[in-house]
């Protein structure tokens, strides 16, 4: 895979087109399932899938940037109702990056494009070869891990510092355990997560 900057996906017309008649003509395409979404109407397939195929385009073109032109790339839903994008084959591993932080950036593109092209924010996860998933299974574990810790010694417990998308899944982890709370704490990057014992 060639090296790229994601700086460079967002502007390049690949991925953006410039065509001002056509974005209009978007708008007009989506005001009614805005309208739905916003209201609190469930979606219909028909409508959750014209907003797959907007973001697997944006995705395939980045992929495109790329090199990764035979990529496949899954849809499903989430637990919490986002749509989750799944991306496997190719070299894709420069797409993860370290410690994951490549993937949220391209994630993050891939929400903003999205966002524009809707006019309304509908929650999608990127995930590369199931990276996020395995991750996400890590993060639950230490989440229990650090709850039990919490009732065992009756005091608080600080989660090192991470990402927006990780805080959420501890919380959403803890959400049903009765016997610990948890909120977060500090500023980006180095907000963390605090779980509390409550005295039942």
């Amino acid at each position: 895979m060639e090296e790229g900057t994601l700086g460079d996906v967002v502007e390049s017309d690949v991925v953006v087109s410039g065509d001002t008649d056509a974005q209009d003509t978007a708008n007009d395409e989506f005001a009614s399932i805005r309208e739905h979404y916003e209201a609190g109407v469930a979606l219909t397939d028909d409508e959750t899938d014209r907003i797959a195929d907007v973001a697997v385009e944006y995705l395939r073109g980045i992929l495109n940037l790329f090199g990764e032109t035979h990529s496949s790339i899954d849809e499903y839903d989430g637990e919490e109702g986002e749509l989750i994008l799944d991306v496997n084959g190719g070299d894709l591993a420069v797409l993860i990056g370290r410690h994951g932080r490549t993937l949220e950036a391209l994630q993050t593109v891939i929400t903003t494009l999205l966002s524009s092209k809707l006019k309304f924010y509908y929650p999608i996860v990127v995930d590369i070869e199931s990276y996020r998933s395995r991750a996400k299974k890590k993060i639950e574990q230490m989440a229990r891990n650090a709850a039990s810790r919490a009732k065992s010694h009756g005091s608080s417990v600080k989660l090192a510092p991470m990402n927006a998308y990780d805080r959420r899944l501890v919380h959403l982890a803890l959400r049903e355990d009765p016997e610990v709370s948890t909120h977060s704490e500090g500023e980006d990057p180095d907000r963390y997560v605090v779980i509390t014992p409550v005295k039942l």
